[in-house]
């Protein structure tokens, strides 16, 4: 079977959805020709997209995570047996204050007005995992998907950190889940199961 090549390189390869996740084949990838980079101008510079003329909208935007790790650090993370202290609460309140903070983390994020940021921690015992959902609400002219990922990221990340002493083995993932309002509507979207 011939290895797929980087599509910018000498053979082109196509970026397609199956079951949830991504394939390649040996086609160049479509591009719809009025989808852009919002963050690159006619140059090629980054630049901090303009939302002054965009009307306010309800906007919400929900990522998860998931931190992989071994059974043991499961059960002390339940029974609340860190030296460092109650895990999930610590963890929790990092994700909220890390999403209210994503303009200053990411360089091209508005500062918005969130109304809500939520953040869902829960023990998956029988896939020795934990699972996040970072949740921020705003009514304004642009949307919160970087405010929910950077939450959920350091939600994770947190987790980590309290638990690394026992696991340093433990990994994470985080995506985009869902999101609604402004002019692209909604979206969502949930990776094939991983273990």
């Amino acid at each position: 079977m011939k290895k797929p090549t980087n599509w910018r390189m000498e053979k082109p390869q196509k970026w397609l959805k199956k079951d949830s996740s991504i394939i390649l084949t040996s086609e160049e990838p479509k591009v719809a020709k009025e989808k852009k980079l919002t963050h690159v101008n006619e140059t090629g510079t980054a630049n901090m997209v303009d939302v002054g003329s965009k009307p306010n909208t309800e906007r919400i935007a929900e990522a998860k995570a998931e931190v992989y790790m071994q059974g043991e650090t499961i059960a002390l993370i339940r029974n609340n047996s860190f030296d460092k202290g109650d895990v999930i609460a610590t963890a929790r309140i990092a994700g909220i204050m890390a999403a209210k903070e994503t303009s200053k983390l990411i360089p091209l994020c508005h500062p918005l007005p969130i109304s809500q940021v939520k953040v869902d921690i829960q023990l998956d015992e029988e896939n020795n995992s934990v699972k996040i959902a970072s949740t921020v609400k705003t009514n304004g002219k642009t949307g919160v998907e970087m405010e929910a990922l950077t939450g959920a990221s350091v939600t994770a990340l947190t987790i980590y950190d309290m638990c690394k002493a026992v696991d340093r083995g433990m990994n994470f993932r985080v995506w985009l889940a869902t999101k609604s309002g402004g002019q692209s509507g909604k979206f969502a979207f949930e990776p094939p199961f991983s273990k």
